[in-house]
């Protein structure tokens, strides 16, 4: 049986290469919808980045919906020094024949989740977690029909990437993270320390860029462009690519490793704004409540990935 998935996505370079990845396994996952907020660029931006991308391969069958334009409190942080003006320069993606659904996102996580029956949705937040924040507040009863909510966000043991302390998604909307979190839904979190594990390698790349298909195509001129900040910034082998692991661990759960901890944010203001507590040795009294994923088998995902993008 398919497993019925909704992505919230602001892309942004490396939330493409997460779409397309949903898009070509569509013999695993039905994915039901795309709801955009508001992060790596403005929201009229990424709306119209996952239109692109819808159009790119054909599947107007899934409905894209704008979301929430900004954080629930904070003023918007966006990362066009990283991804772009538009949120997905250096790519050549076909202008949307069709627009958005007019309904809301938030709407519509409600009542798609109200009709998904007992544990019957996964939520795949790969942006800040507005949209998701706010249906829970609005619908606390939905949580009972979300299986999980598998996030790209974070950092358990080591630095951040908008701050020494905070990962940009969680970051830009504190508040969310933490309603997430704190909402008693099953959580998987990705972040930092498993993402920058997935470098796109030039022996990778190549891989991808050998591909001849649209989103081969596609997913080339993203890394292509995306390469240039974080080799710099970071100076490994290739850019992470963060995003995608979270649909990847919805195919091969296998390529991914973990620990069930109690993680928290930090929302005072102040240089931990937007931290990711993790209690990683079970030193608090407080349950677990997230699957702190750390570990990936790198190579098994980018095969993963690159025969996917090979096929649509």
């Amino acid at each position: 049986m398919k497993r019925k998935i909704i992505i919230d996505c602001d892309p942004g370079q490396d939330d493409a290469i997460a779409l397309l990845l949903a898009f070509a396994a569509s013999d695993a996952l039905d994915l039901l919808g795309i709801t955009c907020v508001a992060g790596n660029v403005g929201l009229p931006l990424t709306l119209r980045n996952a239109l692109k991308l819808r159009e790119l391969v054909g599947r107007h069958d899934v409905p894209v919906f704008a979301g929430c334009p900004r954080p629930i409190l904070q003023r918007l942080e966006t990362a066009e020094h990283v991804h772009g003006e538009t949120g997905l320069d250096g790519v050549d993606l076909p202008e949307p024949s069709f627009g958005a659904d007019r309904r809301h996102a938030v709407d519509f996580l409600i009542k798609t989740c109200r009709s998904a029956g007992l544990n019957g949705l996964t939520l795949c937040p790969v942006g800040p977690m507005t949209n998701i924040a706010t249906a829970l507040v609005m619908a606390p009863d939905i949580g009972a029909n979300i299986a999980e909510i598998a996030f790209m966000g974070g950092a358990a043991l080591g630095p951040g990437n908008i701050t020494p302390a905070a990962e940009f998604n969680v970051f830009v909307d504190p508040h969310a993270a933490r309603i997430v979190l704190e909402s008693g839904v099953r959580t998987t979190m990705f972040g930092l320390d498993v993402t920058h594990k997935a470098l796109a390698t030039p022996a990778r790349r190549a891989a991808i860029d050998a591909l001849d298909t649209p989103s081969g195509r596609a997913a080339s001129q993203i890394l292509a462009y995306y390469d240039r900040t974080d080799v710099d910034k970071y100076g490994d082998a290739g850019a992470p690519l963060h995003d995608p692991c979270v649909i990847a661990y919805l195919l091969a759960p296998e390529l991914f490793d973990g620990r069930d901890c109690h993680t928290a944010v930090s929302t005072e203001d102040g240089p931990a704004l937007g931290r990711t507590v993790v209690d990683w040795w079970g030193r608090s009294e407080a349950l677990p409540n997230c699957r702190v994923i750390t570990e990936i088998d790198a190579n098994g995902f980018f095969d993963l990935l690159t025969e996917r993008l090979g096929q649509v």
